[in-house]
C-alpha cells in the first residue's frame, strides 16, 4: 500500500457515505456502522426518513405487496414486535415503520436530512470519493453506496401550457402535506400503479374527478381489508418458513408461484383458477400464482387478459366507458391491483378521457383542453406520470468514476451494471437497486443486496484492499444474461417504464434481472463463494 493510499484510509471524513434514507439506505447504514463498525453518514434529500414513502403521500398511496412481507426480515425481534391491521400498508404506516427502525437501531444521529447530493467524483490519486451537496458542503469517503430509489426521479411530461395553469399542479411524487382535494375539480394524468391508486381514493374525495388515461390497464382486485389479530399471531409464528419461501421464490410476494402451465388444463379449470385468484387479490399473484407461463406464453397470456377484459365488461355499467378502459394488447406490464378500480368509473363524479383517442392539446389557465376542443375545467391537476426509473437519479447527478468519466458516458447505450450492484470504472461504489437488479417485491431484494455489499466491503477491509470494482467482462456478461432472460418473457413486447419506454428519447433497454429472487441469490452466492473472482481488487 503506498503512503498516499495509507494516508487516505485515515484522512477520509467517512469510511462510507450512503445516499438515501429509504429501505435501502437505512439498512445499509445499519449494516456498515452497527455490524462492520465503520464510520458512516447517510444523506437524504427529503425532510424526513422514508425515501419513496416520504415523498409519495398522495391520496391512496400504499404498497401493492401484502404487508407481512413488505418489511425487513433481518432482525427476528423487529419482525415480532411490529403489528399490522390491514392486508396492505398505507403510506403513513410504512413511513412510521421506517422511522421506528431508524430509532430502534439508533441511526438518526448519522442521517443528514434536507441534503441533496449534487456530485460524487472518484479521486484516483487518493482512492477516495469526493462528495458535494447541493449547498456546497464537501465530504470524502472510501466507499460510496447509492440508495437513490428505483422509482424516485419524477417524470413531468412537457405538455404545452403546463406553466400557465392557474390552479394547483402537482406530481404524485411531491405531494404537499397540506393539499386537500375535498370537493375540488380534480384532473389526473396517468393510470399506472400510482394513478390507479390515486383515482380510487380521489373519486371519494373530489367534487369531480377527470381521468386522462394514456393507455388502458389490466388491473385486478387487491383484496385489501382488515386482518384480525389471530392471523397476525399465526403469521408471526411462521415467519421463518415464510421468509425462507420468499427468498427462494420468483417474485418474493409471499405466495407460492404456480408450476402449472395454463394450456395444460381445461378452459373451465383456467377460469376457476383465475376467479379464485381474482377473489384473493394481488396483481403479482394473478400473473404468477395462477399459472407459471402467463408472462412467457402468448396463449396463456391471452387467456389471462381475456379473463380480465370480461371482468371490465361485467363491472363497468356504461359500455363506452368500459370500451375505453379495456386493454387490447398483451398483459405484460408490471401487474396492477386496486380496491375497486373499475367500479370507480361507475360513479357520477368521475369522467374518463382517453387521450389515445382524444389527445391533450394544451394545459390552459383554467384546466386541460383536448383535441375535441373541450376545456376540462380544474382546480387541481395531478401528474401521476411516473418516474424516470432505475437510472434517472444517477444521470441527474454529477457522478464520475475513473478518469473523470461521467456515468452518462458509461451508460451511453443504456444503464448497465454487474449484478445490479456495481459498475466497471466506478471503484468502491455500490448501488442498491441499480440497473439490472431483480424484478421483485423490493424489501427482500434490498436486504439481499445490502447483505452482499456488506460482506464484500468486510472482505475488502480484511484484505486491506484499496478499491474493488467489477471487471468489464463481468459487467458485459451480466448485461447479456439479463437481456437473454428478459427476451424469454413477453415483457419486452410492450411499451413500459420497465424498459424506459415512458421517457421521450430514452433508449428502450433491459433494466431488470427477471430470473427471480431465488435465482438472483444463487448468482450472488456463487460470486462470493468464488472469492469474488469476477471483481478486481487493488491492494
Amino acid at each position: 500500500m503506498n503512503n498516499l493510499a495509507r494516508k487516505s484510509r485515515t484522512e477520509a471524513d467517512f469510511d462510507a457515505i450512503v445516499i438515501g434514507a429509504g429501505f435501502g439506505g437505512i439498512y445499509m447504514l445499519h449494516k456498515l456502522r452497527n455490524e462492520l463498525g465503520l464510520k458512516v453518514r447517510a444523506f437524504e434529500k427529503g425532510g424526513g426518513i422514508g425515501g419513496t414513502w416520504y415523498f409519495n403521500r398522495y391520496p391512496g398511496a400504499k404498497s401493492d405487496t401484502e404487508g407481512f412481507v413488505y418489511r425487513y426480515s433481518f432482525d427476528k425481534d423487529l419482525l415480532q414486535e411490529w403489528d399490522w391491521t390491514t392486508r396492505y400498508l398505507e403510506q403513513s404506516e410504512i413511513e412510521q415503520y421506517l422511522n421506528h427502525v431508524v430509532d430502534r437501531f439508533d441511526l438518526r444521529r448519522d442521517i443528514q436530512l434536507n441534503t441533496e447530493i449534487a456530485s460524487a467524483v472518484f479521486n484516483e490519486q487518493r482512492n477516495l470519493w469526493q462528495v458535494r451537496t447541493s449547498t456546497g458542503e464537501a465530504f470524502t469517503s472510501r466507499y460510496l453506496v447509492t440508495a437513490l430509489g428505483l422509482l424516485a426521479k419524477s417524470n413531468m411530461p412537457d405538455i404545452p401550457g403546463r406553466d400557465s395553469f392557474g390552479g394547483i399542479l402537482v406530481h404524485t411524487n411531491a405531494w404537499p402535506r397540506d393539499l386537500d382535494i375535498t370537493g375540488k375539480r380534480v384532473g389526473v394524468i396517468g393510470t399506472g400503479s400510482t394513478g390507479t391508486q390515486f383515482i380510487v381514493a380521489a373519486a371519494k374525495q373530489a367534487g369531480h374527478l377527470t381521468v386522462f388515461q394514456r393507455s388502458p390497464q389490466y388491473c385486478v382486485p387487491s383484496g385489501n381489508g382488515p386482518v384480525d389479530r389471530a392471523e397476525v399471531v399465526e403469521t408471526k409464528k411462521n415467519f421463518d418458513a415464510i421468509w425462507q419461501q420468499v427468498r427462494n421464490s420468483v417474485v418474493a410476494f409471499g405466495f407460492q408461484e404456480s408450476g402449472v402451465e395454463a394450456m395444460s388444463v381445461s378452459e373451465e379449470e383456467r377460469r376457476r383458477v383465475f376467479q379464485e385468484n381474482w377473489d384473493k387479490g394481488n396483481g403479482f399473484r394473478f400473473m404468477f400464482g395462477t399459472f407459471c407461463d402467463i408472462a412467457t406464453n402468448p396463449e396463456a397470456n391471452a387467456a389471462a387478459a381475456a379473463f380480465i377484459r370480461s371482468k371490465i365488461k361485467e363491472i363497468v355499467k356504461d359500455p363506452e366507458t368500459a370500451r375505453k378502459l379495456t386493454p387490447t394488447g398483451l398483459y405484460a406490464k408490471r401487474p396492477l391491483c386496486n380496491e375497486g378500480y373499475y367500479e370507480t368509473f361507475n360513479r357520477d363524479n368521475v369522467t374518463l378521457v382517453s387521450i389515445e383517442e382524444n389527445p391533450i392539446e394544451a394545459i390552459t389557465p383554467a384546466g386541460v383542453r383536448t383535441a375535441d376542443s373541450v376545456e376540462h375545467k380544474l382546480d387541481v391537476l395531478v401528474f401521476a406520470t411516473g418516474f424516470d426509473a432505475v437510472d434517472g437519479n444517477y444521470r441527474s447527478m454529477d457522478l464520475r468514476g475513473r478518469g473523470g468519466r461521467h456515468i452518462n458516458e458509461h451508460w451511453g447505450d443504456g444503464p448497465t451494471s454487474y449484478l445490479g450492484l456495481s459498475t466497471h470504472g466506478f471503484p468502491n461504489m455500490f448501488m442498491i437497486l441499480g440497473p439490472n437488479g431483480p424484478f421483485t417485491n423490493l424489501p427482500p431484494s434490498i436486504e439481499t443486496q445490502v447483505e452482499w455489499i456488506g460482506d464484500l466491503i468486510g472482505h475488502a477491509e480484511r484484505s486491506r484492499a484499496l478499491t474493488v470494482e467489477p471487471t468489464r467482462q463481468a459487467e458485459e456478461s451480466w448485461t447479456k444474461t439479463c437481456q437473454e432472460i428478459a427476451n424469454m418473457t413477453l415483457f419486452p413486447k410492450v411499451q413500459s417504464w420497465i424498459f424506459g419506454a415512458n421517457i421521450p428519447g430514452k433508449k428502450n433497454t433491459v433494466m431488470f434481472y427477471m430470473g427471480g429472487i431465488g435465482g438472483y441469490r444463487n448468482e450472488l452466492k456463487a460470486v462470493a463463494d468464488s472469492g469474488y473472482s469476477t471483481l478486481s481488487f487493488d491492494r
